[in-house]
């Protein structure tokens, strides 16, 4: 096993010391262990963790964190096939009930160039792969690096809380029957979305099986999915692939870490190799030491923390009903049995409509923020959404009085929150997306550049789904719907160098 590589198969057995084989924390303690001994540094980082030598960071973090904060490849860390980070990936990986994982310190769109830089090299060459239109733009990232060919599936759209949730088996079905004779090499999807909506894996695999393509999960919101009989199952244990998660996010794990993890299905033998390589292109050779911590402490407060989830799960649910006892704002996700392709919804996420409240959503969050110091994830113009981490239990009571104590604003009506109706069709592809971003662009009048070929990925917020990519040529219906989003309060183009979207970049 190459010792540089941040990865661990779930079936083999390191020799351990017996200390590292009875933590449960292994490498996180192996750090610590390190951490204390009586040491000269007289290597990177620079700082040497001497505080004399750099006293403004050793004032700002503490000394503790510039002792732990170390290089790789070192003895009794992770140097060597009987290391603590081997242990630590075996037991994530046996954790999430994967064949096998890596620690990623790049975050989980590390994660998404992976998974595509590994589709680049999977199958045929000229096949396309099929993802979810409001795939992550890492995804996307992933698309043009890869030199992949993308076909897509639109997932569900609420109109009124300007958000897109998941795709149904039936909707990848008929996608993939749409290809044609173009066998896809792989299918990527989202499940949870921003929203905390799950969609019906267990089905979409079945789906991407017959047709012969691994599923690839961006489940990046749910990497604490399966670990509370509570929570929906995670993506993997349904028949997934591949799965990225977000550990950071509702994990625990500190900002920038996530996990990659290889499902034991038909497509791993394949998908193996394809995956460390594509590791080891994006994984920088001076991961973070801190960061590989907080993942293997992340996932063992994830394993042995079911009564600190309940506790969260309960203050979730209680916040739910106390502002829905309020009278004056529904709970979004209460609607979510609108769409057939959304078939469980994260406890952990609490969703508030607050147009209907008499609120513009942004606002609403930003001054929460600056007058109650609470901090709410994401806004729409309709809609504020709370995440409670496993382990958080937020002052509920503090929360609902704010929210209600909110003056309404006048200017803000029910009827016209208006719904964002059907979305343009996508413009034909007429380049590969890599080729397109790598050519020379120019930037015309917006009226001159329908027929053009897109040198740029735009997406219309709400509900931020990329309406047009790189490679595809730009219609007449796209830039009316791109004007008409633009034109409304909060609506904004996310890629276009051209706030005003008097112009747009396209391919000299």
């Amino acid at each position: 096993m190459d010792v540089m590589t941040t990865a661990f198969l779930a079936d083999e057995s390191p020799r351990l010391d017996p200390a590292a084989a009875a933590s449960s924390t292994p490498y996180a303690d192996a750090l610590a262990r390190y951490a204390a001994r009586d040491t000269v540094r007289l290597n990177v980082p620079g700082h040497s963790a001497d505080p004399q030598a750099a006293p403004a960071l050793a004032a700002y973090f503490g000394e503790d964190l510039l002792l732990k904060d170390v290089p790789p490849l070192l003895a009794g860390l992770d140097k060597g096939e009987d290391n603590p980070l081997a242990e630590s990936l075996r037991l994530a990986a046996e954790a999430f009930g994967a064949r096998r994982t890596w620690f990623l310190t790049n975050g989980a769109s590390q994660a998404n160039r992976i998974a595509a830089l590994a589709l680049a090299g999977f199958g045929d060459a000229a096949q396309p792969v099929l993802a979810q239109r409001s795939a992550h733009s890492s995804f996307s990232d992933g698309i043009i690096l890869g030199g992949l060919s993308p076909r897509f599936v639109q997932p569900s759209i609420d109109g009124w809380f300007g958000i897109n949730h998941g795709v149904s088996p039936q909707a990848l079905r008929d996608a993939l029957i749409a290809l044609g004779d173009e066998k896809p090499k792989g299918v990527y999807l989202i499940s949870p979305s921003y929203f905390g909506a799950v969609a019906d894996v267990a089905g979409l695999a079945e789906v991407a099986h017959d047709a012969g393509a691994p599923l690839i999960v961006d489940a990046a919101w749910g990497s604490h999915f399966g670990f509370h009989e509570d929570l929906p199952e995670n993506p993997l244990r349904l028949g997934a692939d591949l799965m990225v998660s977000s550990v950071h996010k509702l994990g625990g794990s500190l900002t920038q870490s996530a996990m990659l993890h290889l499902g034991h299905g038909a497509f791993a033998d394949e998908l193996e190799p394809l995956i460390d390589r594509a590791f080891g292109l994006t994984q920088s050779t001076s991961e973070s030491s801190l960061l590989l911590a907080s993942l293997d402490i992340a996932r063992d407060s994830l394993q042995n923390g079911r009564d600190r989830i309940s506790a969260s799960i309960a203050a979730a649910e209680e916040l739910r009903t106390k502002i829905r006892a309020g009278g004056r704002f529904p709970i979004a996700s209460d609607s979510f049995d609108r769409f057939d392709d959304i078939v469980a919804v994260d406890p952990l996420r609490v969703s508030i409509d607050v147009v209907d409240g008499g609120l513009h959503g942004p606002t609403a969050r930003e001054t929460l923020m600056e007058q109650d110091g609470i901090y709410f994830e994401i806004a729409t113009e309709t809609c504020i959404v709370a995440v409670i981490a496993p382990g958080v239990v937020p002052d509920v009571d503090r929360v609902v009085r704010a929210l209600h104590a909110l003056p309404k604003d006048p200017t803000v009506h029910v009827d016209t929150a208006e719904a964002l109706g059907a979305l343009p069709e996508p413009g034909r592809l007429a380049m590969l997306p890599r080729d397109a971003f790598l050519r020379a662009s120019e930037s015309v009048p917006i009226e001159d550049a329908i027929g053009r070929v897109s040198a740029a990925a735009l997406a219309a917020y709400p509900p931020g789904i990329p309406n047009v990519l790189p490679g595809e040529v730009i219609t007449a219906e796209l830039v009316r719907f791109l004007q008409r989003i633009a034109s409304t309060p909060g609506g904004y183009i996310r890629g276009a160098a051209d706030p005003t979207l008097a112009t747009l970049a396209v391919v000299r």
